[in-house]
This record gives C-alpha cells, structure tokens and sequence, in this order.
C-alpha cells in the first residue's frame, strides 16, 4: 500500500510547508498541497522529522523563511527546493535591532 507524504503550504505567502508524515529522508517523494486544493510531488532533500518544513521553492540567502504568512527567520544560505529547512540553513531575525 501506497501512503501519501504529506506537506502543507498554509499560506499564499509561505515559502515553506511543514511535513506531516514520518520517515521523511533525503529523495522522498512528498507532495505539497495548498488552502487552495493545489499540489505539487517534490523529492525531498535531506532527512526531515515529522512537523518540521522543507522549501517550496528556491529560497535566497538573505531571503525571509514564509510560515503561515509571517517571518520566522532568514535564510543563512541559498535553499533549494524540496530541501530541509532549520538551524542549519535559517537564523532567527527577531530582536537583533539590525533590520
């Protein structure tokens, strides 16, 4: 049997979804769906734990990480699509006094 891997993309303004689904590792097929009923099959990259997001699209270094239509970091460096999204590729942008 065949279960779909889900990812939810929340907002219109999201550049992130979070994965709903368990034993998410690099090359998995997940497929991203929208508040809108539209969806996309992207090959996730790296090993993603359960609530946790991957990309969208490609995000720039520099670039706000979208969840849920806010900006919840940076991207320390440039993300591909389908890639893991966290500490190790996004900084925390709130009370620095820089921006």
């Amino acid at each position: 049997m065949n279960t779909i891997k889900l990812a939810l993309k929340v907002d219109d303004l999201d550049n992130v979804a979070t994965i709903f689904a368990e034993n998410i590792t690099d090359g998995t097929e997940v497929e991203i769906r929208d508040k809108k009923g539209n969806s996309e099959l992207v090959h996730v990259i790296g090993n993603v734990p359960y609530g946790h997001k991957i990309a969208v699209r490609p995000i720039a270094a520099g670039e706000h990480i979208m969840k849920y239509g806010e900006s919840i970091g940076g991207a320390s460096r440039d993300i591909a699509k389908g890639e893991y999204v966290h500490i190790h590729n996004m900084k925390a942008l709130r009370g620095r006094g820089d921006l």
